[in-house]
């Protein structure tokens, strides 16, 4: 069948499993780390790994987009916000995290969908999340023009996106090492900038600024400008703010020793979710007005929220630096969405759901098949924004790419949820994984849940959007993407046939899995005294 063919290369048959077992594992003993090899160069770190989960992620939707969501929701309807779906990405980083290790593939939760799943729903996945890379591309560079307009308008905006779009072309058709470098630099600045934003906004709030103490007046007088369906208003760009997190499970298929650099790139979430969305957002909050015609979607200069609580604190000096900032925020999370939609192509060609020819990447693992349209889709998206406002453009792009996050999202949990009963189902145990998430069940089933959930409140919102009339326009311009996804499951499965559902007992463990030699770090932290102490408080905290 048509269903088993799609997914070869990684699930074999079933038939003489304990066999393939111990031959493997004879071999495992000889050689050491080896499997789930493809075209790609395992060039990356544990430092670029690390520095790309904690940082890559950090562009418009949170530097931009939460002024959109502050003057939605309100100060507290962004702070919860970002507290529902830092939970959610926190769960789906530790099932990245587990999966990442046992099977580092070129498009990770692709493939794994297709193993775990259903061969049908990796197809849809993965031609969805690659569309969902090009629009963030575009998305990016409609942000980078948002950003020079608060210094000039004088450059037409089509030479503006021409010449950013340049820019992540060329990170991305250097050595990978190269793009690995660009990334830990960028997210370097993000990560070190974000301290002087949150200790300036304190001393601002207390009386630092211009204007005199502010405390939490905001969070006083109007918590919720427009109730619940505000809050609810303000989950789609919460979502779009966090997706691309996802990316570290990509990157594992390049990096030297997933199973040392994944749980080190997952125990930073925690960093990236406190300082970045909560304590970040918690700022804006109680620096900038709600109300104020400048944020990013109203009336005004269409500006950052963080840029404008330094403007109007009388401080232009931090306003340029913060548009700087969220200017190589904005490129850096282009660059990683062409990375990660070249990848996306590469691993369904794997699963014989794209042609052959983007498995192929040259001697330096550039996968040049998948860069070049990715490109041409994400940079002629980009385009659109010579014709409209950038909040629109955003406001359509975020919805779309915020729908194709949740599914991704949700089926990484899934695939996560059917892994484990695969792996117990045919008698092996969690201490036998390279990394076990230590959230597990609870965790996923989390993940998967609210990620259905807030499928519903988009189609609530896409129905009765807020503070507009219901039109089939803004329906289909605000839910297109699960009609997206649904045509290309039903094509799909009416291609493929057979099983609504991979038969957990026929899935092959062994095929596409990395092995690994001898835990050395398991056997380094058990070193005494004071070296050995401070490994294992390292390792508590990351892990």
């Amino acid at each position: 069948m048509a269903t088993h063919s799609g997914t070869a290369a990684y699930q074999g048959s079933g038939d003489d499993i304990q066999e393939k077992r111990q031959s493997i594992g004879e071999i495992h003993q000889d050689h050491g780390d080896y499997g789930a090899d493809t075209e790609l160069k395992r060039s990356l770190s544990t430092r670029h790994l690390t520095m790309i989960a904690l940082g890559s992620s950090i562009g418009m939707g949170l530097w931009l987009g939460s002024g959109l969501s502050l003057a939605s929701g309100g100060p507290a309807g962004i702070f919860l916000g970002y507290c529902l779906a830092g939970s959610m990405i926190w769960c789906v980083s530790h099932s990245i995290g587990e999966m990442a290790c046992v099977y580092p593939l070129p498009s990770a939760f692709v493939q794994w969908t297709g193993k775990f799943v259903d061969p049908s729903a990796a197809f849809a996945l993965g031609w969805s999340y690659w569309f969902s890379y090009c629009i963030t591309i575009a998305n990016e560079l409609q942000a980078a023009n948002t950003i020079i307009s608060f210094w000039t308008d004088a450059v037409p905006i089509a030479a503006w996106i021409s010449i950013w779009f340049v820019v992540i072309v060329l990170i991305n058709v250097g050595a990978v090492t190269w793009f690995g470098e660009i990334e830990v630099i960028a997210s370097s600045i993000k990560f070190g900038w974000i301290f002087v934003v949150i200790i300036s906004m304190i001393v601002m709030s207390a009386g630092g600024a211009g204007y005199g103490p502010v405390g939490f007046r905001y969070w006083n007088e109007m918590a919720f400008t427009n109730g619940f369906k505000g809050f609810l208003s303000v989950m789609p760009t919460c979502i779009f703010a966090m997706s691309g997190s996802e990316n570290s499970g990509l990157v594992a298929a390049e990096t030297k020793n997933p199973r040392k650099s994944v749980p080190r790139a997952v125990g930073s979430i925690w960093l990236r979710l406190s300082l970045f969305y909560l304590l970040g957002s918690l700022m804006i909050t109680i620096n900038v007005d709600p109300t104020n015609p400048d944020l990013f979607g109203g009336e005004g200069t269409n500006a950052s929220p963080f840029v404008i609580a330094y403007r109007d604190a009388g401080i232009p000096v931090l306003a340029h630096m913060m548009n700087a900032v969220i200017l190589i925020s904005v490129i850096s999370t282009g660059s990683i969405s062409g990375y990660g939609g070249s990848r996306t192509t590469m691993g369904l060609a794997y699963l014989n759901m794209a042609p052959k020819v983007f498995q192929k990447a040259d001697k330096t693992g550039r996968p040049w098949y998948g860069l070049i349209p990715t490109f041409i889709i994400g940079g002629g998206l980009a385009y659109l924004n010579v014709s409209e406002s950038g909040a629109d453009v955003f406001g359509w792009f975020s919805n779309l790419t915020s729908l194709f996050t949740l599914f991704g999202w949700g089926m990484i949990c899934l695939s996560h949820i059917r892994f484990r009963y695969a792996w117990a189902k045919q008698g092996r145990t969690a201490d036998e994984l390279p990394w076990k998430s230590w959230i597990y069940p609870l965790g996923p089933w989390w993940g998967l849940i609210m990620c259905f959930l807030l499928i519903i409140v988009q189609f609530y919102l896409s129905v009765w959007p807020l503070g507009k009339s219901p039109s089939a326009v803004n329906f289909f311009a605000n839910y297109i993407s699960v009609i997206v996804i649904v045509v290309l499951w039903l094509g799909s499965r009416a291609y493929y046939r057979g099983r609504w559902w991979v038969n957990i007992d026929t899935i092959e463990l062994d095929e596409g899995r990395r092995f690994y030699k001898a835990d050395e770090e398991s056997a380094a932290l058990k070193a005494k005294g004071f070296k050995g102490v401070a490994k294992k408080a390292v390792a508590a905290v990351f892990s």
